[in-house]
């Protein structure tokens, strides 16, 4: 089955494979080693951490691919413009044209994850879809 956002997820996490080390790994396993944590793993993640670059740019990709996966949709242009204090506190905006069509804010962004690898799919499928309507809504 394919799926717009995660496909173009996949691309991102892939493209950043220089060494080729995921090269014969499924893309599913892939990316529920980089988001899919469950409430075990995340009993072991201090609630005040710092984050680093890595979940920072895994982070950074998932609002990457939405931007993406709107592109390939609506042939519009987006940017993601991301913030993050090394505390985990931050904001990521994706904008097309002049409108902020995805807006989230972090807090804790170092325990970032999905329970499961459907709720990621169907995260990135709300966010895109919820960014179509809100681009269609203001361009009236």
């Amino acid at each position: 089955m394919e799926n717009l956002f995660i496909d173009t997820l996949i691309g991102q996490v892939r493209a950043l494979d220089q060494f080729g080390t995921w090269a014969n790994r499924e893309d599913e396993d892939i990316l529920k080693e980089k988001y899919v944590k469950s409430k075990e793993d995340l009993k072991n993640i201090p609630v005040i951490a710092d984050i680093d670059e890595m979940q920072i740019q895994d982070i950074r990709l998932v609002y990457q691919a939405i931007a993406l996966a709107f592109e390939k949709k609506t042939g519009v242009m987006c940017s993601v413009v991301m913030e993050m204090s090394h505390e985990g506190f931050g904001r990521a905006v994706v904008l097309a044209d002049k409108i902020v069509i995805v807006n989230k804010f972090f807090k804790d962004a170092h325990r970032f994850s999905f329970r499961t690898y459907e709720d990621l799919v169907k995260e990135g499928d709300k966010l895109l879809s919820n960014s179509i309507k809100i681009y269609e809504e203001y361009k009236k």
